[in-house]
């Protein structure tokens, strides 16, 4: 090993172990609650931060053979598909039209967007659920998916459009000399190159759908509709005394999140650093 590189290890050692340290913090409580699913109520209390004595399973086992727990995964997916088709299509049309058009109030109507960052949802709940019962959308996937598109819009906004600008306009110029409309320039040059942008914001936008608990909460009174963070919570309610079946259920509902980002992390990050780096 050269002294550069000596040097250069020895400048990237605080980083590797904050790393290490981050790392840590994240995995330890994922391990920890994983072990207590495995053990019984009794022995957690008497042995909270050990190796199960006698792995029990059946805390597992009973939570995926319950039709319950996988409906609550439906659900949630059927809202969270739902809601990232929607957010991602309407913001990709409109970010084209902010990025590659000319007109009056542009920049005014651009604002307006991304003043909806500033607009936090409990302000809103009253209201929405006023709007939502007027229009009979409460106790309907409806009443969720378009409320979690509307307060999606802004950030995937400001994400596709700085993508979309960076486009060069020469590939513009060429397809409309070949005959290319507007539209057939969006959706046949611009949204495939898009891909690493478009990558991104759909995980965002699954990722802030699955995880929300307030407004299912706010629209669904009817059990058949609840999604798995309003599960955990009710299973909460009903299990408070069995703590290693709480952790069990705990455990599993995490199951399909941290599945789903190990296997789109690399799209995000990708994306990421497309649009940091692109021109």
């Amino acid at each position: 090993m050269t002294a550069s590189q000596k040097a250069r290890r020895g400048r990237n050692l605080p980083l590797h172990l904050v790393l290490v340290v981050v790392g840590a913090v994240m995995a330890v409580p994922l391990v920890y609650a994983a072990l207590s699913g495995f053990k019984s109520t009794d022995e957690l209390s008497r042995n909270p931060v050990g190796l199960p004595e006698s792995w029990v399973t059946s805390n597992y086992t009973q939570i995926l053979g319950s039709g319950d727990f996988w409906r609550l995964i439906g659900n949630s997916t059927l809202i969270a598909v739902g809601t990232t088709v929607l957010v991602v299509a309407v913001s990709a049309l409109s970010a084209f039209s902010f990025a590659r058009f000319a007109f009056r109030g542009r920049e005014v109507l651009f604002t307006l967007f991304t003043m909806g960052l500033m607009f936090p949802f409990a302000v809103a709940a009253l209201p929405l659920f006023l709007l939502l019962r007027s229009l009979d959308l409460l106790d309907n996937p409806l009443g969720v998916i378009l409320p979690q598109a509307a307060f999606g819009l802004p950030m995937t906004i400001i994400i596709l459009r700085g993508f979309f600008r960076q486009i060069p306009g020469e590939l513009e110029e060429a397809a409309t000399l070949d005959g290319c409309s507007p539209f057939g320039f969006f959706w046949r040059v611009l949204l495939p190159m898009a891909r690493p942008a478009l990558g991104t914001v759909s995980v965002l936008a699954v990722v802030t759908s699955w995880n929300n608990f307030f407004l299912p909460l706010l629209v669904f009174t009817d059990a058949q509709w609840w999604t798995l963070p309003i599960g955990v919570q009710q299973f909460q309610g009903q299990y408070s005394a069995e703590y290693a079946k709480v952790f069990a259920y705990l455990v599993l509902a995490m199951v399909p999140a941290l599945a789903f980002y190990s296997v789109a992390e690399r799209q995000l990050v990708g994306g990421l650093t497309a649009g940091a780096t692109k021109g």
